[in-house]
């Protein structure tokens, strides 16, 4: 210790740079060669886009945590249910439509669309981000795709269940938060016809006096025959079942913050409600648009009733879209909050997107903010792109990881998005440099973080572990031999 004290200051920043190296090396032990070995294994192929997606394509990817159902399922099976269920198109605006069909109206049915293959292409692109120019921002399109495949989707509820499980077993994701609407939109019919009173006890009080376990009976009923549907489809309990049975599944309660504030609140207390009383509802989001006018004049309003509700509801779990928006997206003042309220009012334990951070009033201090608090953010790479025109060096993760805040990469609407789980570590790699240590400390998170109950979580954990065991296995053993 005294030699060190008597250098000179050319010999105190030797041995800086030196312990800085030592901290900067991954820190592998005698039994983790196989992990070293797969981190070379990225570091080699990295630059090899093929190679590299081939190698993500295998890699356990943990879970899912932001993913929206009716957005997870690309426009090809949506046009394959609408044919199976004698449903229409309006040629117009491409959109699918319950029968009578007329063709000389410009209402064919959905198999002579299906049968002409300009018009299916067509219609492909109207329902996702194919062919989208990537000069232009894709916020509009985005958001529109949704209306055009209602008719279909609604219905189809367990059969949107197995398709998302069946993509994530085939990706190697091993747990899904998905959200829906688990009353089929009771809740919101219920709060329009009792009217708004900004009371919120009077308001809670007006509902529940209102039809109000409807609610609660509709959304069991709905999971219930969604699930059903799942088994049935992915042949589970069977002799032959689909890997996608293996798949943990649970959901999240949305509430769409487009619409007045009877409807917000009611769909508000609806989701706590059913995430209280249904284990398989985890938790609580928000959706639509943050941009959305109506979302943009109640945020700070939509806040309070997250923190009314969660004082009545202390347990259920909530994250929260906040962040998803950009300069010129919206007025510069709606930059300065929203993730901040998020947290300290709406009580989020999760934030879905945070794109504009670094917009927010004291940037830094929020970061710090997070990390301390140990709020995950749900990072969402393409939506970012295709939504808000903010990629690579724009897109603020390599901030979250420097100031520690825990982040887990997820899919947001990989089928309108034209995207999968493999194309969105595609992109984390390439455009923010990520080496496999931080990847494996990002899929850990997008368990650790999971709203699942504590004994499916230490399952997870433990089946994620033997999953990277087997990969870097395989991969130590695909290495190329000099």
């Amino acid at each position: 210790m005294g030699g060190i004290g008597r250098m000179g200051g050319t010999g105190r920043n030797r041995i800086a740079a030196l312990i800085l190296v030592v901290l900067a090396a991954p820190a592998f032990g005698a039994g983790d060669a196989n992990e070293a070995a797969t981190a070379r294994r990225l570091a080699a192929i990295r630059n090899q886009p093929l190679a590299l997606e081939a190698f993500l394509r295998e890699m356990p990817k943990g879970g899912d945590l932001h993913n929206h159902s009716t957005g997870a399922i690309y426009a090809e099976s949506f046009l394959r249910w609408a044919v199976e269920d004698k449903l229409c198109v309006v040629l117009a605006t491409l959109t699918i439509a319950a029968a009578p069909c007329d063709a000389a109206a410009g209402k064919p049915p959905a198999s002579a669309v299906v049968a002409d293959a300009m018009l299916y292409n067509q219609a492909i692109d109207a329902m996702s981000m194919r062919n989208w120019p990537p000069g232009l921002n894709g916020h509009d399109h985005f958001f529109q795709a949704f209306a055009k495949f209602g008719a279909v989707s609604t219905p189809r509820g367990g059969d949107i269940l197995a398709e998302v499980t069946s993509r994530a077993a085939a990706e190697h994701v091993s747990y899904v938060e998905l959200m829906l609407t688990p009353d089929g939109g009771v809740a919101t019919r219920l709060g329009r016809q009792a009217g708004w009173t900004p009371d919120f006890a009077q308001m809670r009080t007006r509902l529940l006096s209102s039809g109000w376990p409807e609610v609660l009976s509709q959304a069991r009923q709905r999971l219930d025959a969604f699930e059903a549907r799942r088994r049935d489809v992915l042949k589970c309990g069977t002799s032959a079942p689909e890997a996608a049975c293996l798949v943990t599944l649970r959901y999240i309660a949305q509430v769409g913050r487009a619409t007045p504030p009877e409807e917000v609140f009611a769909q508000i207390m609806g989701a706590f409600e059913v995430a209280a009383g249904d284990p398989r509802v985890v938790g609580v989001n928000m959706v639509q648009p943050e941009d959305a006018p109506i979302a943009v004049r109640d945020f700070s309003l939509h806040m309070s009733m997250m923190d009314y509700m969660h004082g009545i509801y202390p347990r259920v779990h909530i994250s929260l879209h906040a962040g998803e928006i950009s300069n010129g997206l919206v007025p510069p003042d709606a930059l300065r909050f929203h993730i901040r309220e998020s947290v300290r009012k709406g009580h989020a334990e999760r934030i879905g997107h945070g794109v504009d951070v670094m917009q927010e009033d004291d940037p830094y201090g929020l970061l710090r903010e997070l990390a301390a608090k140990k709020v995950l953010v749900e990072i969402n790479l393409t939506s970012n792109d295709l939504i808000l025109g903010v990629k690579g060096a724009r897109h603020p993760l390599r901030s979250y990881l420097q100031y520690g805040v825990p982040i887990a990469i997820s899919t947001d609407d990989y089928g309108v998005a034209r995207s999968s789980h493999t194309l969105e570590w595609l992109k984390a790699v390439q455009e923010h440099n990520l080496d496999y240590l931080t990847m494996k400390r990002m899929v850990r998170n997008s368990i650790e973080y999971a709203f699942v109950d504590a004994q499916t979580k230490a399952q997870l954990k433990q089946s994620l572990e033997n999953a990277f065991h087997q990969f870097e296995q395989q991969q130590t053993a695909a290495a190329p031999r000099r």
